[in-house]
């Protein structure tokens, strides 16, 4: 027959098991207290919730990645682009993400949004596209100082992409195309300038001995003859009897 204790010890032993949770190794429990908020965070592994006395908010001590959408930018020469980022960052201290802000998941979002609006409508478009890690660090310190305060680290924030308007587009791919041309005639006209100064000393060392003029032109003739042309018109410079002569009559 039940009786009225056992009805007691049971409903007794409900209450413990219910008041018992599990916290994982990466969370936290916040509890208050008849509406007060004890000193420390409980967790991890087994706690005690005495409901209704305490109500217990659950936090999670990993890496959050959050997603900010894309944000329209005026960068600091007039030029509309459309910036989306990601934003990595964790809880550090559980009670002050609780008892600072109302949620810090939604806080740390606008802030983000806010921020990359803000800071990137400083710089003008060629540092948005050249200088992102830079841009980046500056994002990061800037969140980081703001979320400090509820308990939060920012670890990484990374720009994803920059649409462009298409005019923008077409006018950086006119800019590239002229800055390819302008690197591709410097490097002709300096390939000039060094043929042209061999040139000049191959012509000075020719003109110091007469032999070597004779030598480059069999070595032309050679060049000529490896081509199996039938017909081959070769000037003969006169430099090349003169060497001649002079050998003869020097024998004479």
């Amino acid at each position: 027959m039940v009786t009225y204790p056992m009805i007691v010890v049971g409903l007794f032993l409900i209450y413990i098991l219910n008041s018992i949770k599990i916290l994982r190794e990466y969370e936290r429990g916040v509890i208050f207290r008849l509406g007060r908020l004890l000193p420390q965070a409980k967790g991890p592994g087994i706690i005690l919730v005495f409901a209704p006395i305490d109500r217990m908010v659950k936090i999670s001590l990993r890496t959050i990645t959050m997603d900010v959408p894309p944000q329209d930018v005026i960068t600091r020469d007039n030029v509309s682009v459309k910036v989306n980022a990601v934003l990595y960052f964790r809880v550090i201290d559980p009670i002050k993400s609780v008892i600072e802000v109302q949620d810090y998941l939604y806080a740390t979002s606008q802030l983000a949004q806010t921020t990359l609006r803000s800071a990137l409508g400083q710089v003008e478009l060629d540092d948005l596209l050249s200088e992102r890690e830079k841009l980046n660090a500056q994002l990061q310190e800037i969140i980081d100082q703001h979320t400090d305060p509820w308990g939060i680290k920012v670890q990484l924030v990374e720009m994803k992409q920059v649409d462009l308007p298409e005019a923008m587009v077409r006018a950086i791919a006119k800019q590239a195309e002229a800055e390819r041309d302008r690197r591709a005639k410097i490097v002709h006209a300096d390939g000039e300038f060094q043929a042209a100064d061999k040139l000049v000393q191959a012509a000075n060392i020719i003109s110091t001995n007469p032999q070597a003029l004779q030598l480059r032109f069999l070595s032309t003739l050679t060049e000529i003859a490896t081509e199996k042309n039938s017909t081959i018109v070769f000037p003969l410079p006169l430099e090349i009897l003169k060497a001649f002569t002079s050998d003869s009559s020097e024998k004479k």
